[in-house]
């Protein structure tokens, strides 16, 4: 390879001067600097010097700030029209320590002699000084500071949102499918409720009321809300920790009434390690043969059936069933001796099945509970109603408990009246995504 050594090219004739040919690359050797072409509207970022205290920018160059400490001052240099300056928040928090664009002297910054506060997270800014009028010219301001995904990235169900969290509401079976996890490993503790389907009433003659869908319920301290008294945080069976992968919902459907005699059980409803037992059912009343049933045991229990002329008692059945901390639900109500014409109401979240009074007068189904997971306080998984000769059908509890002959409510879990189906159940999914 050739060397020419001189101190000036200039051009043969005319005032252009062509270095290299279509093609070329030309390179200024190592360590080599340029003068008299000109800057192309951009800077070189000092990525190597993070400033962290007071110091005076340089024209041509960018800089990191990062005031995570304490707030400083960046001096803008002396400066000719055309010299440029970046500045950018290196650790997003100019919210908390600004950063300071000082004037140098008697420049101006957009024709006021006066410093500047860059108070925003994130904030990046380019001047360019334009002349002695106006001074230092902000050309480029953003005030979006674009990061990657720091929060859980899901889809599946109904989306919504309430303040900085995201809520999926499933009212069928589905997938929540989680494609980016949170940085934060607390973040991944996820908010949800799952409810079973509530349990079906029995059937013919006095039969008995279904029980509510279980309910299990966290309420993570990522994603607060006002919860029911059945949170189960921070027991580690169950939370639920997510990861980016899939996971399938199972909602469970109310259980259907008997045909001629008990319910049927609800439907378990699922969400990763978390399953709700089905409402137990209402038990059936074959009168006249004067054999009453016991009501079945779920999430929580069925009511007990009246049994005819031939008196005598039935219970309820057993709520919680399997047995969880803390409990899913609460047992059904029981038909005592004498209340032969009469059937008791189905267990609820909040509150076990009502009794058959000794007068045949049937048994109200238990209460649900309260809960805001989808941002709204709302009522789920009421008992259902039983019947009595005296004073006709009871109303179910509260939370979509059916009355005498009425089903549960679609999607809260409710059992369902005497003689009716049990109301299917929900799944509600809820993090923070800001």
């Amino acid at each position: 390879m050739s060397k020419i050594e001189v101190n000036t090219v200039a051009p043969q004739c005319g005032t252009t001067l062509t270095l290299g040919e279509s093609g070329d690359t030309v390179t200024l050797g190592s360590g080599a600097s340029q003068s008299g072409f000109g800057r192309t509207g951009t800077v070189d970022w000092q990525t190597g010097s993070i400033k962290t205290s007071t110091f005076t920018a340089a024209n041509g160059e960018g800089y990191f700030a990062n005031t995570s400490g304490s707030a400083f001052t960046m001096n803008l240099p002396s400066a000719t029209a055309g010299n440029i300056v970046s500045v950018v928040d290196y650790t997003n928090t100019f919210q908390t320590n600004a950063l300071t664009i000082s004037p140098n002297g008697s420049q101006k910054i957009g024709g006021i002699n006066a410093s500047l506060d860059l108070t925003t997270q994130g904030q990046s800014v380019t001047f360019v000084y334009v002349d002695d009028t106006e001074g230092w010219k902000n050309v480029q301001d953003s005030t979006s500071n674009a990061v990657g995904n720091s929060f859980i990235v899901a889809t599946g169900g109904t989306i919504t949102t309430c303040g900085n969290d995201k809520i999926h509401t499933f009212t069928g079976p589905g997938t929540f499918t989680v494609s980016t996890a949170a940085i934060c490993a607390a973040d991944n503790v996820v908010s949800h409720m799952v409810i079973a389907g509530g349990g079906g009433g029995g059937c013919t003659s006095y039969g008995a009321a279904g029980g509510a869908g279980g309910y299990r319920e966290v309420v993570s301290p990522s994603s607060p809300y006002t919860g029911s008294p059945l949170n189960g945080y921070p027991s580690a069976p169950n939370r639920v920790t997510v990861s980016a992968q899939a996971y399938p919902i199972t909602v469970g459907a109310g259980g259907a009434k008997g045909s001629s005699s008990d319910g049927v059980n609800g439907v378990n409803s699922v969400f990763s390690t978390i399953t709700s037992a089905g409402g137990g059912y209402g038990g059936g009343g074959p009168y006249p043969v004067g054999c009453g049933h016991p009501g079945g045991p779920g999430g929580s229990g069925g009511g007990g059936s009246g049994i005819g002329p031939a008196g005598g008692s039935t219970t309820g059945g057993t709520g919680n069933t399997p047995p969880v901390s803390p409990p899913q639900g609460n047992n059904g109500g029981n038909v005592p001796q004498g209340s032969a014409t009469a059937s008791a109401g189905g267990g609820g979240a909040g509150a076990v099945g009502g009794n058959t009074p000794a007068n045949n007068i049937g048994g109200t189904g238990g209460n649900g509970t309260t809960s805001s997971i989808n941002g709204t306080p709302t009522t789920r998984a009421g008992g259902g109603g039983g019947y009595g000769t005296s004073g006709g059908g009871k109303p179910g509890g509260t939370g979509g408990g059916g009355a005498y002959l009425a089903a549960g409510t679609a999607n809260t879990g409710g059992g369902g009246g005497s003689e009716a189906v049990g109301g299917s159940g929900i799944v509600i999914i809820r993090y923070k995504f800001q």
